[in-house]
């Protein structure tokens, strides 16, 4: 899994800052509205700081005040069904986006079954979009490997991790997401 970087995190404060202030949340108790806390805590990490969590637990939340999910779509992992997503991830969110998510469908058509429900979703702030993809398969773990000599596999998550600001992998209960961030433009 990839760490966090402080672009990752001043992206990740922005969003829940967003979030938090469209519900005009604010802390009474200490007299502190907390987007502005947010801009004002060194180093850009006020929120999360605040919260004593890590950024896959704001971007939850950023999820579940409705800042942060702009699109899902549920399918079945096929051939057809893969090519119609990521032309589509491809037009909403650019071409890194579009191979990064092609890569991790394919690996769901490969390691865990054709025709296994998956969700996609993406969503994020203003210079970054996250896109995850979610299947049943908790016991399934994808592993980044070298690809070796003239093999035609095992390069998705080598081009994930170079293409993507980051990625990881997060057990949810009774599926997996499967997750990458990249540049909006």
């Amino acid at each position: 899994m990839s760490g966090h970087s402080g672009y990752e995190m001043e992206d990740c404060v922005e969003a829940l800052r967003g979030a938090l202030a469209s519900h005009g949340i604010t802390l009474p108790s200490l007299r502190v509205e907390l987007p502005a806390f947010a801009g004002d805590y060194a180093p850009p990490m006020g929120l999360v700081a605040l919260g004593n969590c890590n950024t896959g637990t704001a971007r939850r939340l950023v999820d579940a005040l409705g800042g942060g999910v702009w699109w899902e779509v549920e399918l079945a992992a096929r051939g057809e069904t893969v090519r119609a997503v990521r032309r589509e991830v491809g037009a909403r969110y650019g071409r890194e986006a579009e191979l990064c998510v092609a890569e991790l469908l394919n690996n769901v058509v490969r390691h865990v079954g054709e025709g296994v429900a998956v969700r996609v979703r993406a969503g994020g702030a203003a210079r970054r979009v996250r896109v995850e993809v979610l299947d049943p398969a908790v016991g399934s773990l994808p592993v980044l490997v070298a690809a070796r000599g003239e093999g035609e596999s095992g390069r998705g998550l080598t081009l994930v991790d170079a293409v993507a600001l980051a990625w990881g992998i997060e057990v949810r209960g009774e599926e997996k997401a499967v997750w990458f961030e990249v540049a909006v433009v």
